[in-house]
């Protein structure tokens, strides 16, 4: 597939698309290509999203209009502009060529897995998303366990009016980004309806310890972990050797799961809240397939993770450690050292939202 494709499959991902899937889609593409194990998915590149909002679209006009000269510090001004963005995305919705591909590459998922109606998430992966030096992670909206390809196609027009909202505008100000010149690929991917989930830090994000993987665990889907809607189970790995070397087993007091075909959060009895949600040998996986993701992209990484009910880890997304992987490293040992430590340790760092 070639840049004005408008959807492009993970396990076709070479380095062209880079430009057109942004930056989870190409993350998904190029760990597919390296053999990790990633749901199946697609990307809805930005040539569609250009072809249905583009510049030669009136919806683009609406979109300058509605942006131009807002002021992101005067809150009531960027909600009314917020919405009417968002509006003006959502009344015009994708391109007949759009949609024709969504519905097709959708179909094909549904042949490849031999699911009907596979279960996907749609979630956003902006143009300016995982940078190095930023992360743009939580601007944007997520759906799960999206079903059909009606709804597949809705959820995709409505990620791309999540360009817009509050957040999402205020955030992209804040960066030096220009607002009306931004694009979305959306990540369409199967979903894995999992016991456990939850990220996994390629370097200790308390104090940025690099010999070490941090996993965070919770049960169920890992919406309650990067939420921040239950305190996650917290296990400490060294790199090299691959032994536990810290354990912090957490009150967790609901847990996020599939009920028919709804996503709901159901409370869990005393018992199992208190209970590891990952056994040792699945840490030591999810362990290994993050350094795995570490060495492929050559930098710190921040990871999403999921095992199914038949015990498959699965890596959902990697995106770049973006706090401690941008400060200079800190030479330990001596009085200059020392200093240099606890300057480090005394800068605020800045926690990733929710994505």
């Amino acid at each position: 597939m070639g840049f004005d494709a408008m959807v492009a499959r993970f396990d076709e991902y070479t380095d062209e698309h880079h430009g057109v899937v942004g930056g989870k889609c190409a993350s998904l593409g190029a760990m597919t290509a390296a053999g990790l194990p990633v749901p199946p998915g697609f990307a809805v590149t930005t040539t569609a999203f250009h072809d249905s909002l583009g510049r030669n679209s009136g919806v683009h006009h609406q979109l300058a209009t509605a942006l131009s000269d807002v002021n992101v510090r005067d809150l009531a001004a960027l909600a009314v502009a917020g919405e009417s963005a968002r509006r003006a995305v959502l009344d015009n919705g994708p391109s007949m060529a759009a949609e024709q591909a969504i519905r097709e590459a959708y179909a094909g998922l549904c042949t490849r897995t031999g699911i009907a109606d596979i279960p996907v998430a749609v979630r956003s992966s902006a143009t300016a998303e995982d940078q190095p030096d930023a992360s743009f992670a939580g601007q944007q909206d997520t759906y799960l366990w999206v079903r059909g390809a009606d709804e597949v196609v809705n959820h995709v027009v409505r990620c791309w009016a999540s360009l817009f909202t509050d957040r999402a505008i205020s955030y992209r100000a804040e960066q030096g980004y220009p607002t009306t010149d931004v694009a979305m690929a959306v990540a369409v991917q199967q979903m894995v309806d999992p016991k456990a989930a939850g990220v996994a830090f390629t370097l200790d994000p308390i104090n940025g310890d690099r010999s070490k993987i941090v996993i965070d665990s919770a049960f169920g889907l890992g919406e309650t972990v990067v939420s921040g809607t239950v305190t996650p189970d917290n296990f400490s790995v060294d790199k090299v050797v691959f032994e536990i070397v810290r354990r912090t087993i957490s009150a967790k007091e609901c847990e996020c799961v599939v009920a028919g075909d709804a996503v709901v959060h159901r409370d869990l009895e005393p018992d199992r809240s208190t209970a590891p949600s990952i056994d040792d040998a699945e840490i030591k996986a999810i362990a290994r397939l993050a350094r795995q993701a570490e060495k492929h992209f050559g930098r710190p990484q921040d990871t999403e993770w999921a095992i199914d009910r038949a015990g498959v880890v699965f890596l959902l997304q990697s995106r770049p450690e973006t706090v401690w992987s941008n400060r200079p490293r800190v030479a330990v040992g001596g009085s200059a050292g020392m200093e240099g430590i606890l300057k480090t340790l005394m800068t605020p760092v800045r926690v990733r939202p929710a994505d």
